[in-house]
């Protein structure tokens, strides 16, 4: 009878392992093309870095994000 009620603590590990992964905080998602954006609104101001500022907006909606 052991072997039932460990397997069913096993069971329980696994699902609380595999429930609810960690959330991810928007100032944490997409570092790559958020560097590269901040860099160049600071040098060239927003304007000029439009299409660094889409890339980053459609990294964050791919990562879940309603952007």
């Amino acid at each position: 009878m052991g072997n039932v009620s460990e397997k069913v603590e096993a069971a329980s590990n696994v699902s609380q392992q595999t429930e609810a992964p960690k959330k991810l905080k928007p100032c944490c998602a997409c570092p790559e093309t958020k560097k590269v954006r901040d860099e160049c609104i600071i040098l060239n101001g927003e304007e000029n870095c439009k299409h660094l500022i889409e890339a980053h907006k459609e990294c964050m909606r791919k990562a879940g994000f309603n952007i």
